[in-house]
């Protein structure tokens, strides 16, 4: 054999044996990569695993330790840009004082205030868990 047709052999034998291989997909192989990533519910009826997402989406239990790790910590841990430390009582009392309570902090909290975002980027974060994040981290 020359040596050109033994270099291009050793192409066409790789391209045979992907060939053979790629066809020899069954078909249940196809049905699984085709298969839907989702499906959708309606209310009042039966649906499959809508409860694992549901309690993943909402997060389920967190304590406010854990909210105030996660979205709290980085300015109200330092007191960037004047944000009242964790611990401070005095300054969140202060504040508390200006706002009208735990009631102004709390919406003050949920709309933002200077630089804090809306609800301090705790997007999913209830009312409620506010609430106790700033009784938290306030003392008051």
């Amino acid at each position: 054999m020359n040596p050109m047709k033994k270099m291009l052999a050793v192409p066409a034998a790789v391209l045979a044996l992907w060939a053979v291989t790629a066809q020899a997909t069954t078909d249940e192989a196809i049905a699984e990569r085709l298969k839907p990533v989702g499906e959708v519910c309606i209310a009042g009826q039966e649906c499959k695993g809508v409860e694992a997402v549901a309690a993943t989406a909402g997060g389920g239990a967190r304590s406010a330790d854990d909210i105030i790790v996660k979205h709290c910590n980085a300015c109200h841990g330092t007191g960037v840009l004047g944000a009242p430390k964790i611990g401070e009582t005095a300054a969140w009392k202060e504040r508390a004082d200006h706002q009208g309570g735990l009631d102004g902090l709390l919406a003050k909290a949920i709309s933002g205030i200077n630089a804090m975002p809306p609800k301090g980027t705790c997007n999913d974060c209830s009312d409620d868990e506010l609430l106790e994040v700033i009784k938290k981290m306030s003392g008051l």
